[in-house]
């Protein structure tokens, strides 16, 4: 499958159509940032929400919730759900929204790490002459999150499942935190970005929100002693006293 000369062919597109696939994490809205950025069409914004921990394309805690984070970006939103565990299963749930609502891409969050997710639903797509692609592919991963942070993301800790992991689920990462961050992930060896499974996040608030999602009550859920996420029992949309900011 010749998956370069595919993608090479939208860039000589006057509007390149995109779904971007948004678990409400920091990826995912940092392609939504990037898309904006690039004039990209953004025509919706798919989410998956698992009924199970174990599935291995999509995030599990607090997918549930993005359907109000779409509503405070302004873009269109289709939830479904995923009851199964095998990555060609699942990126077949994938194919069928697509394929009933077309676009030229289907972008990821990322920098490309994610290949299993990326390889298997770039097949499935293939067929409908869709591009998947990694919005910040090979780029630095602590550097996006630094900036996430500095530009007012804020990004909360929704589920963790690896060593030195436990202390941060359901902490928000800020400017005094994330260098104690970057220590742990040294320590304990998972990747700063968490980009292959080492936790997941959700962003409330940030330069492109037009309202902030508050979280006013939530619970941790273990499994283990380094495995875990997050609930969000309560929350309220709250109107922002700045105004919004334009990312150029």
């Amino acid at each position: 499958m010749n998956y370069e000369n595919l993608f090479k062919g939208f860039y000589s597109l006057d509007v390149m159509n995109i779904a971007i696939l948004f678990s409400g994490g920091k990826d995912s809205v940092n392609a939504i940032q990037l898309a904006k950025q690039k004039n990209w069409n953004i025509k919706y914004l798919l989410s998956v929400k698992p009924t199970r921990t174990d599935c291995y394309l999509f995030h599990f805690a607090t997918v549930e919730h993005t359907k109000e984070i779409a509503k405070i970006l302004g873009y269109n939103h289709i939830l479904v759900n995923c009851d199964v565990a095998d990555p060609k299963k699942e990126a077949e749930i994938v194919k069928e929204v697509v394929a009933k609502n077309p676009v030229d891409a289907v972008v990821l969050g990322g920098i490309g790490l994610q290949e299993t997710q990326l390889k298997v639903i770039r097949e499935v797509l293939f067929p409908l002459g869709v591009e998947v692609f990694a919005s910040h592919k090979d780029e630095d991963h602590e550097s996006l999150v630094r900036n996430m942070i500095k530009e007012g993301y804020e990004i909360m800790i929704t589920q963790v499942a690896s060593d030195g992991m436990n202390k941060w689920l359901g902490k928000t990462l800020t400017k005094d935190n994330f260098d104690e961050l970057k220590k742990d992930s040294l320590k304990y060896g998972f990747h700063i970005g968490f980009e292959g499974g080492y936790a997941d996040s959700f962003v409330v608030d940030g330069p492109i929100f037009s309202k902030r999602f508050d979280v006013m009550d939530s619970k941790r859920v273990m499994e283990s002693e380094d495995s875990g996420h997050i609930i969000i029992n309560d929350y309220l949309i709250k109107d922002k006293k700045k105004k919004l900011t334009t990312i150029s």
